[in-house]
């Protein structure tokens, strides 16, 4: 199989690479990434070939998809603070980027898988005992979840209007290695490396559904090996933890106070909580996570960042700095 993986360079795309690296090694990748900020080749090492390209650009594209049996689709904008305070990248790779790609794959008959978000369900009440499934009606709130929405409700419709073959994935917050130091969980955990205090939007008692990636890209590979097209599947591991809760479990951690943390404004149209049931994965195609415990999890990814300083530090300088030009 010759496996074409948009976003290659990016936190969960390289995890895929070396994910698929170890546990399917008679697959061909081949990685196409813009290298933006967020992107590193020394993230990918030499673990695929790395084309350097925008997913928006028409030409490069459709020759790659050609050339492959499957495109893995990761390419986005992804961090909601950039999205408000420029949404237009957001509208360019998103949506112009995905409906570039899906132009390609109708074209040249390929299988695409797309990666997508919680976020384009909106958010849940903190004590509403509900999580998102597969029928739940979308809801975004910011600039990227409703691109990332648009970008979903684009391969539904050339599933239905043209026939392709494809898959989608809705997946929770996503942490581990390689993750860009602007993440909430890297963030904390350089900031108590460094001596700085870890930062909380608002009273910190927003949920997130967190899931190591390399969960994450496990079940991509079941959607990717057993799932229909045409469907969607949620890709979740019960990891639910108020953002007040993940800071302190790294203060302790790392040897510091539970409360060794400051409160800052809040983020416009903050989201209240995400929450998946990943149920269908689980029963349909036997999928299960790994890191079912999520305190192991965490503890795995701070000892990663302890011993991988040179690969967040160039980042760290710069992202701390417009953080505190947001006073945040």
């Amino acid at each position: 199989m010759r496996v074409l993986v948009t976003g290659g360079a990016g936190f969960i795309g390289a995890n895929f690479v070396h994910w698929t690296r170890r546990h399917r090694p008679e697959v061909e990748l081949t990685v196409l990434d813009a290298l933006t900020y967020a992107g590193s080749g020394e993230s990918l090492g030499d673990a695929a070939p790395l084309v350097q390209g925008d997913i928006a650009d028409a030409a490069l594209v459709d020759r790659l998809v050609a050339e492959h049996d499957l495109v893995v689709h990761f390419a986005a904008e992804t961090h909601n603070d950039n999205s408000l305070s420029d949404p237009s990248p957001f509208v360019q790779t998103n949506l112009v980027g995905t409906f570039t790609i899906l132009e390609a794959v109708r074209k040249h008959g390929v299988r695409l898988h797309h990666v997508s978000t919680d976020e384009v369900y909106g958010d849940l009440e903190l004590d509403d005992p509900e999580r998102f499934t597969e029928s739940t009606p979308y809801n975004p709130s910011s600039p990227y979840s409703s691109t990332k929405a648009g970008s979903d409700l684009l391969v539904r419709a050339w599933v239905r209007s043209f026939g392709i073959t494809a898959t989608i994935s809705n997946c929770s917050n996503n942490y581990g290695p390689y993750q860009h130091v602007e993440k909430f969980i890297p963030r904390q955990i350089t900031n108590v490396l460094d001596g700085l205090r870890p930062k909380l939007y608002g009273d910190g008692l927003n949920v997130r559904d967190w899931i190591h990636v390399d969960d994450h890209n496990s079940g991509v590979w079941a959607i990717v090996d057993k799932g229909r097209s045409g469907e969607t599947y949620l890709i979740g591991a019960d990891g639910e933890e108020t953002n007040r809760t993940v800071v302190e479990a790294i203060l302790r951690e790392l040897g510091q106070p539970d409360d060794a943390f400051d409160l800052v404004k809040d983020r416009p149209g903050h989201d209240r909580r995400y929450a998946i049931d990943s149920s269908k994965l689980r029963t349909e195609l036997g999928w299960a996570p790994q890191y079912s415990d999520f305190a192991a999890g965490l503890r795995a990814t701070i000892a990663w960042n302890r011993d991988h300083e040179a690969g967040w530090r160039p980042q760290k300088d710069a992202t701390e700095a417009k953080y505190a030009k947001a006073g945040q």
